[in-house]
């Protein structure tokens, strides 16, 4: 279904890289019923899945900790960010994504996973909707260090922490992922850990 008050005139590709950026050209119908047109650069890398990895009984979490481009350039002296196990859908339904990127992130082989929410992480300019999901996990459930995928670049350090601790970490600045700090607050909110 589309909305009849929003025109696509033109799509222009600047790029296909690594993901796909697209110049659009929108008319769109204003309030007072006439016709304005806006042109923006959208970035189409895919959609995503995020999981929070708890383990009630130990009060702990797991978070894995990488490299990350972006916020390098952006003054992340390190480049380091802390953040939940994440990854894009490729051909994968959300579900079958994450227990896929969990295993290869953390090394733990999930069976189940619950949804909590879904929602748009940067949607004046991304169109990724990311999947976020919760799983409990216990030693029994480890299978391997985790780390990542070679072939994909992939060089991931593997975190538990005490979710009091990663809780905490969101206000002193060493979170700073806006999926981890979603998750971490619902896992609050909802006493999970």
């Amino acid at each position: 279904m589309t909305n009849p008050k929003y025109k696509i005139q033109k799509t222009e590709l600047l790029s296909d890289n690594w993901y796909i950026l697209n110049r659009v050209t929108v008319e769109y119908q204003k309030k007072d019923n006439s016709w304005d047109t806006q042109v923006r650069e959208v970035y189409d890398r895919g959609n995503g899945a995020a999981i929070l990895l708890y383990n009630k009984s130990k009060g702990t979490v797991i978070l894995t900790r990488q490299f990350r481009l972006p916020s390098y350039l952006n003054g992340n002296k390190s480049g380091l960010l802390i953040e939940v196990c994440a990854g894009l859908l490729d051909e994968d339904n959300p579900e079958a994504c994450i227990i896929r990127e969990t295993e290869e992130e953390t090394g733990y082989r999930l069976h189940s996973v619950k949804k909590v929410f879904e929602a748009y992480m940067s949607p004046g300019a991304v169109t990724e909707i990311l999947y976020y999901f919760v799983g409990e996990y216990d030693s029994s459930m480890k299978v391997s260090s985790g780390g990542g995928l070679e072939h994909e670049h992939e060089e991931i350090e593997v975190l538990e922490i005490p979710f009091d601790q990663a809780y905490v970490m969101i206000e002193s600045g060493e979170i700073k992922d806006a999926k981890t700090i979603m998750l971490l607050q619902y896992a609050k909110i909802n006493n999970l850990v």
